[in-house]
C-alpha cells in the first residue's frame, strides 16, 4: 500500500512538472513558437556559451553543474535556442521518468509534431496576414536571447505581462514606496519584513534545489530576464502569495473595509501571478504549487514573530548594528552558486533594502518622525476620494520616486567603479564587471540599501519640510 502510495505521489510529481503541460497551457492562451523543424538551423542569437572567450570560458553565464555534458567536443544542448537553464539533457530525462519523446507523443493536445505543426500554424497566419510580425526576448543582462513567438490573444499577453511584472523590481521600488508615503507607513515596515524572509528562503532553496527551468523546445520562453536562474520553487509566486496575504492580514482591522473585498483582491493578485509564471514559460506546474505552499508555510511560522522584530527594530539602542550585520552574514552564507546567475545580485537587494528600511524605521523612531498612530484611533476609515487626495497623492508618488531613482542612479554610478578598483576587476564592461561576486554584492547591498533607506526617511523628510503630509 505504501508503495503504491509513493508511486502514484512520483507520478504526480512527474506530471506537474512535464514541459509539455506548459507547453499547451501557453498554446491554449495563444502563445505560438516558431521553432525549427527538423534539418532546419536553429535561429537566435549566439549564447555567451557558443561565442566562448579568449580563456576558453563564456563570456556571460556558465552552464550549471547537473546540466547535460557536451557530447564529443559538441555543443552544449543547454545553450539550445540561447536558453541555458532550459533544455533538458539525458540526465534530465532519466529523473522525468521517460525519454522526451515518448513524453511528447503522450501528451494532450501537443503531440510528437507540436513543434512543425506550431511552425506551420505561424506560418499560415503570416500568409493570412493574421500575424505579420514575431516577437524576441532577451536577457538584458547577459544578451542572451530567446526563439521567436507569436501572440494570437494580445489581451493575455498584455494581463499576464502585468502579472509578472508584480513580482520584479519596477513593481517593489513604486508599490512599496507609495504604500509608505501615502497609506500606512506601519504597515509597508513589517510588509517589507515578511517580502524579505520570503524571498530570501526562496532564493536560497533554488539554489539548494536546483531545479531546472522548463526545456525549450516544447516550452516557448516569453521571458529571459531570470532564465539564468534556477527553477523550484518560484520566487514569483513566493512573493506574489506573501505581499497580497500579508497585506491582507496587516491591513484587515485596521482598516474599515469588507473581508471579502480583500480577500478577494489578494486571492485575485496570488492567481494572476502565479498562473503567469507558467504563460511566461519561466517555471512548470510544480514549481508554483511548491512557491505557493513554501510562501503560506513562511506566512504562518514568521506571522507570530513580526511584532517582536518590529519592536526590535524600533527601539532596541544597537539594532542597526545587528540589522547590517545580520544582512550582510545572511547575504554571503546564501552566495554559493556553482555560476552567476540574477539571483545572487537579487538576493543582495533585497537584504540591501530590508536592512535599509529597518534602520531607517529606528532613526524615525528616535526622531519622532512618523509615528504610529494610537490604538484609540484605530480602525482608520479609507478618506473619500476627491481630486484633491488624488492629487496631493500623485505629488508624493511622483516626487519621492524621483528622488529614489537618483538615489540609485548616483550609487550605482559610485560603488560599481569603486568596487572594480578596490577589487581590481576591469570595469571596460560594465555587464561582466557587475557578474563578478566581488563587485555585485557590494554595489547591490549598498545600492539598494541607501534607496530603502531613503523611502522611508530622507524622502518622509522632505516632505514634511515642504508640507506634504
Amino acid at each position: 500500500m505504501a508503495t503504491d502510495a509513493n508511486t502514484g505521489f512520483l507520478q504526480l510529481l512527474e506530471y506537474l512538472q512535464d514541459p509539455y503541460k506548459v507547453a499547451r497551457f501557453q498554446q491554449l492562451c495563444g502563445v505560438q513558437g516558431t521553432f525549427p523543424e527538423a534539418g532546419e538551423p536553429e535561429r537566435h542569437s549566439p549564447h555567451p556559451c557558443e561565442r566562448g572567450s579568449g580563456d576558453g570560458g563564456c563570456d556571460g553565464p556558465r552552464p550549471r553543474k547537473g546540466a547535460a555534458p557536451a557530447n564529443n567536443g559538441k555543443r552544449d544542448d543547454s545553450c539550445r535556442n540561447g536558453l541555458r537553464n532550459g533544455a533538458a539533457g539525458a540526465g534530465e530525462e532519466a529523473r522525468l521518468g521517460a525519454p522526451l519523446a515518448g513524453r511528447q507523443a503522450a501528451a494532450a493536445g501537443v503531440g510528437g509534431d507540436a513543434a512543425p505543426e506550431g511552425n506551420r500554424a505561424a506560418a499560415k497566419d503570416r500568409a493570412n496576414g493574421q500575424s505579420k510580425s514575431t516577437a524576441r526576448r532577451r536577457n538584458s543582462l547577459t544578451d542572451e536571447a530567446g526563439q521567436e513567438f507569436v501572440i494570437r490573444n494580445k489581451f493575455l499577453f498584455y494581463l499576464f505581462t502585468f502579472g509578472t511584472e508584480l513580482g520584479n523590481e519596477l513593481f517593489y521600488i513604486t508599490f512599496f514606496p507609495f504604500f509608505i508615503w501615502n497609506v500606512d507607513a506601519y504597515v509597508s515596515r513589517r510588509l517589507i519584513l515578511v517580502w524579505v524572509w520570503v524571498m530570501y528562503l526562496g532564493q536560497c532553496t533554488k539554489d539548494v534545489v536546483r531545479r531546472s527551468r522548463p526545456s525549450s523546445p516544447p516550452v516557448v520562453k516569453v521571458e529571459m530576464f531570470y532564465n539564468s536562474e534556477y527553477s523550484m520553487p518560484s520566487t514569483h509566486a513566493m512573493s506574489g502569495t506573501a505581499i497580497p496575504f500579508s497585506l491582507f492580514l496587516l491591513t484587515y482591522g485596521r482598516w474599515e473595509y469588507p473581508f471579502m473585498l480583500g480577500l478577494v483582491a489578494a486571492l485575485s493578485w496570488c492567481t494572476l501571478v502565479c498562473i503567469s509564471r507558467i504563460y511566461m514559460g519561466m517555471h512548470s506546474i510544480l514549481d508554483v504549487i511548491v512557491g505557493f505552499l513554501y510562501s503560506i508555510v513562511i506566512l504562518v511560522a514568521f506571522q507570530p514573530a513580526l511584532d517582536m522584530i518590529d519592536r526590535f527594530n524600533l527601539t532596541f539602542r544597537y539594532a542597526p548594528l545587528i540589522i547590517i550585520s545580520l544582512h550582510l552574514g545572511m547575504g554571503l552564507f546564501s552566495f554559493t552558486l556553482d555560476t552567476w546567475s540574477t539571483s545572487r545580485g537579487d538576493t543582495a537587494q533585497i537584504l540591501g533594502t530590508g536592512a535599509g528600511v529597518a534602520c531607517a524605521s529606528h532613526l524615525n523612531y528616535l526622531l519622532g518622525l512618523m509615528p504610529d498612530a494610537p490604538p484609540s484611533q484605530l480602525p482608520f476609515t479609507p478618506p473619500p476620494l476627491s481630486a484633491a487626495l488624488v492629487g496631493m497623492a500623485g505629488l508624493r508618488f511622483v516626487l519621492g520616486v524621483a528622488v529614489l531613482l537618483a538615489t540609485r542612479a548616483v550609487m550605482k554610478a559610485l560603488t560599481i567603479p569603486l568596487a572594480c578598483r578596490l577589487f581590481n576587476v576591469p570595469c571596460q564592461d560594465v555587464r561582466l564587471a557587475r557578474q563578478r561576486m566581488e563587485v555585485e554584492l557590494p554595489y547591490r547591498y549598498i545600492v539598494y540599501g541607501t534607496v530603502g533607506f531613503n523611502a522611508l526617511f530622507l524622502v518622509p523628510a522632505l516632505f514634511t519640510y515642504l508640507n506634504l503630509f
